[in-house]
């Protein structure tokens, strides 16, 4: 057998002990999840690690703030045992109690330090508070002062979740074109200029952004306030960004999404388990990349990101 050799930066395990917290949309065969689970979907694919992040239905914070900050704890070690307990086939982006901005800092550090976790997962918004939001600035600091990882991962925003029809769900239409709300938020607000260290990891090729682009290059040409909050040039920020491959590893997605940012911007994800990795290899292939492009793609771009995992 080949040696794995895939980082998958998108991949959702799901705590047992949160099942009951909010809505659950995994796959049946999959509600009580194990690490041999993914191992199985890794290893036909020659995928060597896997980042775990919660996705969005696991992330409904009960209004007892004390009840969140012990969920976020629980969840961050949950994930952090299956790092430990299976060396180099998991990472972490850990969760915060992200109303409670103090418990948030609070957990950042015990994330980040003690647990050694790859970075922070931050939804594109809760409680209808979109990233790039003034409540999020003493976290970005934190993040810019540490040039630390953001992976972001949409949710639907209370306004329109379930809003098409009962049976389409929210990721349908609503995660991609919150994923373009967020990216928005955080150029408009002055965020993107004010924390370029921060690594933003976008998730689903950066969901709607790269076909609405041009709506964003140029709202800021008859607006002074909002060309003063994005000195360098919408598209010089959306450069920088990294994205990921999940649900969009298709000549349709890419398409786009390279016509905007370099090769060296994109990572691997399958969105395990409501995808597998058989489907992303298989899709990359068909978008017509070079060798070169699918090895950075696959691990190489990763690397850089998170250089523990480098070989």
């Amino acid at each position: 057998m080949a040696q794995p050799f895939r980082i998958d930066v998108h991949h959702h395990p799901t705590p047992t002990a949160a099942i009951a917290n909010g809505r659950r949309a995994v796959p049946p065969n999959m509600k009580d999840w194990t690490a041999a689970m993914s191992l199985e979907d890794m290893d036909k694919n020659d995928v060597q690690t896997s980042i775990l992040s919660l996705n969005h239905p696991i992330i409904v914070w009960p209004s007892d703030q004390a009840a969140a900050i012990k969920q976020a704890r629980e969840w961050n070690e949950f994930m952090a045992k299956q790092a430990k307990d299976h060396p180099g086939r998991f990472g972490v982006f850990a969760v915060l109690p992200i109303l409670n901005v103090e418990a948030s800092l609070k957990e950042m550090e015990y994330a980040l330090d003690t647990l050694k976790a790859d970075g922070i997962n931050m939804m594109t918004n809760i409680g209808d508070k979109w990233l790039g939001d003034p409540h999020y600035f003493p976290l970005f600091e934190e993040l810019n002062r540490r040039k630390a990882v953001l992976y972001t991962h949409p949710m639907a925003p209370t306004c329109s979740a379930n809003a098409l029809m009962p049976e389409v769900n929210d990721s349908v239409i609503e995660f991609a074109t919150d994923t373009s709300r967020a990216i928005a938020r955080i150029l408009f607000s002055g965020a993107a200029h004010k924390f370029k260290d921060i690594k933003f990891i976008f998730s689903h090729a950066g969901g709607t952004m790269p076909y609405i682009l041009e709506r964003y290059t140029r709202h800021p040409l008859s607006d002074k306030q909002l060309a003063e909050r994005v000195p360098d040039g919408v598209v010089n920020y959306l450069k920088r960004w990294h994205y990921d491959t999940a649900q969009a590893s298709h000549p349709f997605a890419m398409s786009s999404i390279t016509k905007l940012v370099n090769v060296s911007q994109l990572l691997f994800g399958t969105d395990f388990p409501y995808r597998n990795a058989d489907d992303h290899v298989k899709g990359l292939r068909e978008c017509g990349f070079s060798d070169a492009d699918l090895k950075a793609i696959e691990r190489g771009n990763a690397e850089k990101l998170l250089p523990k995992y480098a070989r």
